[in-house]
């Protein structure tokens, strides 16, 4: 079997016949047109992204078929059931929650106009784990919406079986990063999957990605806002997040901490002037943002009381709302 044939067999699963076409996917999806749990001791090395003073913790979503989501996520990522419950599942990684899903059985699907999740960004610890997924995705016909060169990444999108997005990516070095003041360059070129392939070693005559990597994170999340300003309001003026790339023209704004590409991603492409979020919608529930730092979670708290947004105090950190009802929490790890 040769590396071309897994290429091939990727295109497939992103309804194209060429790279050009996976592009175009992955433009679409960033709204551009054109078991066993390690133990604590055995903590993996993290990506730069993670060791910033403020992350992307876990992500909730509801469902209104818990154990078909459940099913996806652990097949099409590996992910470790960590909690199992007729009402609710978590999902994680080398022993971490990442990702909880509710039983919502009732719920009506949330309309791609609603502010809420665009995608949930999933951080692969190295390039050579992205290559050994992307066999693996090839070989059990997991189907792709496309995959794409973003200059600081590199990124393959889906979509579950709910209609929330889906990223699995890996960061280029971040001294290769090209930034411009506080500005950082993001392009969308065709992701060159022989060179992902090649200069990792990959073997692609069978699936070598029999478990999830330990280090495998939420790198970042992308959201649906109704607009750019407000939303600036909130995660950058309230949050504390610095504003690193996008632009009102695009549609979009991405924020980050430590000078990462980005952790929060908010566009309007689909959800300009968008009204509160429907609680009895499937979607996202809550995600959460780790600080080690006590000085930044009592900052952001005084903040965001300070501009006048709901703070509500939970175990670990606070939880407030955002414009549009998405609940966001902060918490100190």
């Amino acid at each position: 079997m040769t590396v071309h044939w897994t290429r091939r067999q990727l295109l497939r699963l992103a309804g194209t016949a060429t790279l050009t076409g996976a592009l175009t996917g992955a433009l679409r999806a960033e709204g551009i047109e054109t078991q066993t749990a390690l133990p604590a001791a055995q903590t993996p090395h993290l990506p730069f992204g993670l060791t910033r003073p403020v992350h992307v913790g876990e992500v909730c979503l509801r469902a209104k078929d818990v154990a078909r989501l459940k099913a996806y996520y652990t097949s099409m990522l590996g992910l470790d059931v960590l909690t199992d419950a007729p009402d609710a599942v978590t999902l994680g990684a080398g022993g971490t929650p990442l990702l909880h899903i509710l039983a919502r059985p009732d719920a009506t699907p949330e309309a791609p106009g609603q502010a809420g999740l665009y995608h949930t960004a999933f951080l692969m610890p190295d390039r050579a784990d992205l290559a050994r997924w992307l066999v693996h995705v090839a070989r059990s016909q997991i189907p792709l919406t496309g995959f794409a060169d973003h200059s600081v990444s590199e990124a393959v999108y889906l979509t579950d079986p709910e209609g929330n997005g889906v990223e699995v990516y890996s960061d280029r070095p971040q001294e290769t990063w090209l930034w411009a003041g506080n500005t950082v360059t993001m392009g969308s070129k065709e992701l060159n999957i022989d060179d992902i392939f090649l200069k990792t070693q990959t073997r692609t005559d069978r699936d070598e990605y029999t478990t999830v990597p330990a280090g495998l994170r939420i790198g970042h999340i992308h959201l649906r806002v109704g607009g750019l300003e407000t939303a600036r309001g909130f995660y950058a003026d309230g949050l504390g997040l610095d504003v690193v790339a996008g632009s009102d023209e695009r549609g979009a704004t991405f924020l980050s901490s430590g000078r990462y590409h980005h952790h929060i991603g908010a566009n309007i492409w689909e959800s300009r002037d968008a009204g509160p979020r429907q609680d009895a919608m499937t979607g996202l529930d809550w995600f959460s943002l780790h600080t080690s730092d006590q000085a930044i979670l009592e900052g952001r708290r005084a903040d965001l009381q300070a501009k006048g947004f709901a703070v509500s105090a939970i175990e670990g950190g606070f939880e407030a709302l955002d414009p549009w009802g998405t609940r966001v929490r902060l918490l100190l790890v």
